[in-house]
């Protein structure tokens, strides 16, 4: 069931069945707010909110589009620079964060559909024409399904690489019970001016509590899916990251903001941080083309 409501005094839209409740908000980037799956929170949202700076708040899945993360040019954070020498200002995971998207009618009641085309204010920072639809989709088993489908409207190949932001409610003193099975071929961490400092992965069974695995990121993943577990409880959410017809995810990054959040971020991202100026994950869609990245998250065990 699909139904118009006020979260927080917000508008925002509920996808649900007998099992779980999504909350999504097409007017802040597109974002996913909430999932409970049987009255338990699986990706969280903080009962007090700064709506005003909805960027900063920590919870939900923010969409990341264009461009992933960070980017430098001559060591100043949030600037990228073109083939031909033009350098313009990209804010932090792009501008379709909080941007404010349109809904999409006609698409069944367990699907939600998103779309932001390119304005006048976004070709200031990306001088490319677009249409990226975000698409919600509440399968069952518990399954959620969201698409990130990029479309080149224009007559010039256009480079980008979006990405997904999940929380997830693991509280900060039960991190040590967690664990995330991600085999990947490296490890990454973000160096000066955009650099990726990079080794070989180590382990595949990666631990919560373990201060290297925050802002890290696992280059190339080599399963088709990632398991975050509770290795007490056996609660659980199974990343299906490999579907027919999608574009590989190139990187899943981990993250979490202190030692005392109660959250933990699970990444999935087309590219690498700065892609645009060293190609790792930096993707070129054709005039007329559309690419689809798919992330489908399994809660039935949560």
């Amino acid at each position: 069931m699909k139904s118009p409501l006020l979260f927080q005094n917000q508008p925002a839209i509920a996808i649900s069945d007998d099992k779980n409740k999504i909350l999504v908000s097409p007017d802040h980037g597109a974002r996913i707010l909430r999932w409970e799956h049987e009255g338990r929170e699986l990706i969280p949202w903080p009962e007090n909110a700064d709506w005003s700076r909805v960027k900063k708040v920590r919870g939900g899945n923010p969409i990341l589009f264009p461009f992933v993360a960070r980017h430098y040019v001559n060591g100043k954070n949030e600037f990228w620079q073109d083939a031909d020498g033009t350098v313009r200002s990209m804010p932090q995971h792009g501008f379709a964060v909080d941007a404010k998207f349109s809904v999409i009618d006609g698409e069944p009641e367990n699907v939600l559909r998103m779309r932001l085309v390119d304005s006048e204010e976004t070709r200031v920072l990306y001088p490319f024409a677009f249409r990226f639809d975000v698409v919600v989709s509440l399968l069952p088993q518990s399954r959620l399904e969201v698409r990130l489908e990029t479309t080149n409207t224009g007559d010039k190949p256009l480079p980008y690489y979006a990405g997904h932001h999940f929380y997830f409610a693991v509280p900060h003193d039960k991190r040590g019970d967690w664990t995330l099975n991600l085999p990947c071929a490296e490890w990454g961490q973000r160096g000066p001016d955009g650099a990726v400092l990079r080794e070989k992965a180590k382990e595949a069974l990666l631990h919560l509590d373990d201060p290297a695995l925050i802002d890290r990121f696992q280059i190339q993943p080599a399963s088709s899916q990632v398991t975050l577990l509770n290795t007490q409880n056996q609660q659980q959410v199974v990343f299906e990251l490999d579907h027919a017809g999608a574009v590989p995810w190139y990187v899943v990054t981990t993250w979490s903001e202190t030692p005392t959040s109660d959250f933990y971020c699970v990444e999935p991202w087309l590219g690498l941080p700065n892609a645009i100026h060293h190609g790792e994950g930096l993707r070129w869609l054709a005039p007329g083309a559309t690419e689809i990245a798919t992330c489908v998250l399994d809660g039935s065990r949560w």
